[in-house]
C-alpha cells in the first residue's frame, strides 16, 4: 500500500468490554467501587503518614510515595473505563491516548522502582540496624525517590515518542480499555522493529534491574535472619517484611503474566483481566496489605481518630456553653 493512500488516524476507539454490553452496568458498579476504595484507602494511608510524627521514618516515607503512585496509576485508566461502560462515547484523541500511555508507563515503572527502594530500606533496617538512620538519611531517601522519578520519566518519554512517531492508518480500534503499548503497536501501518528492539533491551533492563535488586536484598535479609538463633526472633524479623513481600508478589506476578506469556496463549479477555489486576486491583490492595498487619499504622490511625473525636467533642462543649 502506498503511503499517500493512507488515511491517518486522529482518534482511537477504546473497545474495552464492548463485546459484553450486557455486563456494562454491573462492571461499572464494580469498577466504581474498586476505584473509590483505591482513592480512599491510599489517601488515608498518606494522611496518617503525614500527620503522625511517629511515622516520619524512611519506611513510611516510601510507603506514602507508593500510595501517591497507586492513586494516580488507577486514575490514569479507570475513569476513562467508567465513561466507556455507561456511554456510547468510546473515543480518545490521538494526543490524549499518548498522554495516557506516557502516564501509565511512568507510574507503572515508578511503582516498580519504589518496591526496589523499599526492599533496600528493609535490607538496611535488618542487616545494618545500628547505622540505619545514617545510611537511610532523609537526604538519601529524597534523592532515591527523585532519581526514580527522573529515570521513569525519561524511560516513558522514550517509549511514548517512539510509538507516537509510528503511522496509524485505517483501523483505529484499540481492543483494550486504555492506550497500552501492545495494542497500539498492533495498529501501526509502519514497521515496529525499532520499538520491539527498545522494548526487549531497554524495557527489559528497566524491569529486570529493580527485580534483581529486590531479589538480592531479600537473599541478604534471609542470610541475616538464618543467623538469628531464636525462632521467635526469626519470625519477628521476617514479619517486618511480610507486607512488602506480599506487594512484590502481587505486582510481579501480574507483570510477568502480561509480558512473559507465550504469544500463542494470549487472548483479549486474559489481557484485560491481567491489566485490571495491574491497574485497579493492586493499587486497591496495597493499603489493606500495609495496614492490616502493621501495628504502627493501626496505632497511628487510632491516635488520629481519637484526636479528631476529642477535637469535635471540644467544639461541641464550647457550642453547648453558649
Amino acid at each position: 500500500m502506498e503511503k499517500q493512500n493512507w488515511t491517518l488516524v486522529e482518534e482511537f476507539l477504546l473497545l474495552g468490554f464492548s463485546d459484553h454490553p450486557e455486563y456494562g452496568p454491573w462492571l461499572f458498579a464494580v469498577f466504581l467501587a474498586v476505584y473509590t476504595m483505591t482513592i480512599l484507602g491510599n489517601l488515608i494511608i498518606m494522611f496518617i503518614i503525614c500527620t503522625d510524627m511517629q511515622l516520619h521514618t524512611p519506611m513510611y516515607f516510601f510507603l506514602g510515595n507508593l500510595s501517591f503512585v497507586d492513586i494516580f496509576l488507577s486514575s490514569v485508566t479507570i475513569p476513562k473505563l467508567l465513561v466507556t461502560l455507561i456511554s456510547s462515547n468510546k473515543t480518545i484523541t490521538f494526543y490524549s491516548c499518548f498522554t495516557q500511555l506516557y502516564c501509565f508507563i511512568t507510574l507503572g515503572n515508578m511503582e516498580n522502582l519504589l518496591l526496589a527502594v523499599m526492599a533496600i530500606d528493609r535490607y538496611v533496617a535488618i542487616c545494618d540496624p545500628l547505622r540505619y538512620y545514617v545510611v537511610m538519611s532523609w537526604q538519601v531517601c529524597l534523592w532515591m525517590v527523585a532519581g526514580s522519578w527522573m529515570l521513569v520519566s525519561l524511560h516513558s518519554l522514550l517509549h511514548t515518542v517512539l510509538t507516537a512517531h509510528l503511522s496509524f492508518c485505517e483501523s483505529n480500534l484499540i481492543r483494550h480499555f486504555f492506550c497500552e503499548m501492545t495494542p497500539l503497536l498492533a495498529l501501526s501501518c509502519s514497521p515496529t522493529s525499532t520499538n520491539q528492539l527498545v522494548i526487549y533491551t531497554e524495557g527489559s533492563f528497566s524491569l529486570a534491574l529493580p527485580f534483581l535488586l529486590i531479589l538480592f536484598s531479600y537473599l541478604l535479609i534471609l542470610s541475616s535472619v538464618l543467623r538469628i538463633h531464636s525462632l521467635k526472633g526469626k519470625f519477628q524479623t521476617m514479619s517486618t517484611c511480610a507486607s512488602h513481600l506480599t506487594s512484590v508478589l502481587l505486582f510481579y506476578g501480574t507483570l510477568f503474566s502480561i509480558y512473559f506469556r507465550p504469544s500463542s496463549s494470549h487472548s483479549l479477555d486474559q489481557d484485560r483481566i491481567v491489566s485490571i489486576m495491574y491497574t485497579a486491583i493492586t493499587p486497591m490492595m496495597n493499603p489493606f496489605i500495609y495496614s492490616l498487619r502493621n501495628k504502627d499504622l493501626k496505632a497511628a490511625l487510632r491516635r488520629v481518630i481519637c484526636k479528631k473525636l476529642l477535637f469535635f467533642c471540644q467544639i461541641q462543649a464550647h457550642i453547648d456553653t453558649f
